[in-house]
C-alpha cells in the first residue's frame, strides 16, 4: 500500500525546514539556516504518527511574484510537490504575523483539490490570539505550534491524518534499497535523478551548487521498492567555505553515502576522471559500499575506435585500490544506456549480500595455502586455522590464525584475490579480519 505523502508549504524563513526535520525524527534531513532560499529542491523523509506512516516533504520557500529562473525552479517543484500530495501542511509565522506573501501562497494553493492544514509557526507560548488573524486566509482552524518548541504537533497531525484515506502500519512499508548519486559539481547527478523518475524531480542548471540539500525520493522499478538520493557536488576542501551553506551541504552528501545501500560516482567524462572523483571513490570504498563508476555525458565526448579502451585503463590506473569497480558509459541527459544502471544496481547490491558458506569459504582457503604458502617471521610461519563469514553488505570474513602479526598486507590481498577469483564479488568491497584463535572443533 503506497505511503501517504504531506507536502510542507509556505513562503521563506517561515521555519518549514526546522518543521520537517522535528518531524522525520530530530534528525536534521532539511539544511536548517537563517537565510532565504537554502532549500531549493524537495526534500523527503519518513514520519509517523499515532500508527499511521507517511512521506513528509519539504520544499523551497514560495515567492510567486517572483520571476527570476531560480524561484521559477522552486516554484515548480512545489507544484509537482502539491500535485502529489495527499495532504498540505501550509505554514506561517505568526511572530511576524499575516503578510501578502501569505495571501499569495493560499492563493497558489487553492488552484489544487488537496486538503490544506493551516499551522502558524514561531508562538513559542501558546499565543491563540496571534492566530486569529490567520483566518482571513480562509483556509479553516490555524493551528499554533512552535517548530523549534516541539510544541503543538499533536493536534496538527491528528488534523493531517483525518484527510488520510488508509492507514499505513509503519512495521509493515516495505523495505527499499537507497541509492546515492554522488560527484563533483555539474557532473550531471541531477540529470541523472530526472531521467531514472522520468520526469524533473530536482532543479538541473548550469550553475554549480543548484543541489544543496542531499535529496530523497522514493520510486519504484519493477516493482520493486527503492530511494533516489541525490546529493550536493562535492568540491576540493580547500574550496569550501567555513559555516558556509555549501559546507553543511557536503556533509550531507557525506552523510548520504555512509546510510546508502548502493553508491553511483557521477563523472563528468568530458573532464575525465580527476583527483577529486579518486577520492570520492575512495569514501565510498572506505565505507564499505557497492558502487557504479557512471561515465556521464558520454555522448558529447570525442571518440575513436580506442577511446573507451583509453577510459578504461585511467580508470584501472587510478582506481587500483577498488579493482573491482563496476564501470558505464551513458548519457543522462540523452538516456543513452541509462536503462543498464538499475540493473546494475540491483546486480551489486545481490553480490554485496551474498553469504559463502563455511566449508565453500576454507575449500578457497586452503587451496590458496597449497597454491602460495603464508609468510613466514622470526622463523615463525603463520597457520591460517579456519575462515568464517562474519556478515554481508559488505561481505565481510574473519580469519583465525596462530598468530595475527605475522600476517601480512599482501598475503591478505593475496587471499581476497583468491575469494574473489572463487565468487564473483564484482562491483562490491569486501572486509577480511585477522584474529587470533584457536583450532575449530
Amino acid at each position: 500500500m503506497k505511503k501517504p505523502l504531506v507536502a510542507v508549504i509556505g513562503r521563506p524563513n517561515v521555519g518549514k525546514s526546522t518543521f520537517f526535520n522535528k518531524i522525520c525524527g530530530g534528525k536534521r534531513k532539511s539544511i536548517v539556516k537563517n537565510e532565504p532560499g537554502v532549500t531549493r529542491d524537495r526534500i523527503y523523509g519518513d514520519a509517523e504518527w499515532c500508527g499511521h506512516a507517511f512521506y513528509l516533504v519539504d520544499t523551497g520557500g514560495l515567492d510567486v511574484k517572483n520571476k527570476d529562473d531560480f524561484q521559477l525552479n522552486i516554484t515548480e517543484q512545489a507544484e509537482l510537490a502539491v500535485e502529489l500530495a495527499d495532504v498540505v501542511i501550509f505554514l506561517v509565522d505568526g511572530r511576524e504575523g499575516l503578510v501578502s506573501a501569505d495571501h499569495d501562497v493560499a492563493n497558489f494553493l487553492r488552484k489544487y483539490n488537496v486538503p490544506v492544514v493551516l499551522a502558524v509557526n514561531k508562538l513559542d507560548n501558546n499565543e491563540v490570539d496571534k492566530s486569529y488573524e490567520f483566518y482571513e486566509l480562509g483556509l479553516g482552524e490555524p493551528f499554533v505550534i512552535s517548530a523549534e518548541q516541539n510544541l503543538g504537533f499533536g493536534d496538527l497531525l491528528d488534523a493531517v491524518i483525518s484527510h488520510f484515506k488508509d492507514k499505513v502500519d509503519p512495521e509493515l512499508d516495505k523495505e527499499r534499497l537507497n541509492i546515492a548519486i554522488v560527484g563533483k559539481p555539474n557532473a550531471g547527478k541531477s540529470s541523472l535523478v530526472n531521467r531514472l523518475l522520468g520526469y524533473k524531480r530536482v532543479m538541473v542548471s548550469s550553475v554549480a551548487g543548484t543541489t544543496r540539500d542531499a535529496i530523497d525520493t522514493p520510486f519504484t522499478y519493477n516493482n520493486k521498492e527503492y530511494m533516489l538520493i541525490d546529493t550536493a557536488g562535492i568540491r576540493r576542501k580547500r574550496s569550501i567555505e567555513k559555516d558556509s551553506v555549501e559546507l553543511y551541504s557536503v556533509m550531507r552528501s557525506f552523510d548520504a553515502i555512509r546510510r546508502c545501500d548502493v553508491a553511483i560516482l557521477v563523472v563528468d567524462a568530458v573532464d575525465g576522471l580527476t583527483e577529486q572523483d579518486v577520492k570520492l571513490a575512495g569514501f565510498i570504498h572506505d565505507e564499505g559500499k557497492p558502487s557504479i563508476i557512471l561515465m556521464n555525458k558520454w555522448d558529447i565526448v570525442e571518440k575513436d575506435g580506442y577511446t573507451m579502451l583509453e577510459f578504461e585503463n585511467k580508470l584501472k590506473n587510478d582506481l587500483k585500490f577498488m579493482d573491482y569497480y563496476v564501470s558505464l558509459y551513458a548519457s543522462a541527459l540523452t538516456g543513452k544506456r541509462i536503462e543498464k544502471l538499475m540493473d546494475l544496481v540491483n546486480t551489486v547490491y545481490e553480490k554485496s549480500s551474498y553469504r559463502i558458506s563455511t566449508g565453500n569459504l576454507n575449500e578457497i582457503i586452503q587451496n590458496a595455502v597449497l597454491t602460495n604458502e603464508p609468510p613466514t617471521k622470526n622463523g615463525m610461519r603463520l597457520k591460517i586455522k579456519y575462515v568464517t563469514q562474519g556478515g554481508t553488505n559488505p561481505p565481510t570474513f574473519i580469519i583465525f590464525v596462530n598468530n595475527k602479526d605475522l600476517m601480512h598486507f599482501s598475503y591478505l590481498r593475496y587471499l581476497e584475490n583468491c575469494i574473489r577469483r572463487a565468487v564473483d564479488f564484482k562491483g562490491t568491497p569486501i572486509k577480511i579480519f585477522v584474529k587470533d584463535g584457536k583450532e575449530k572443533e
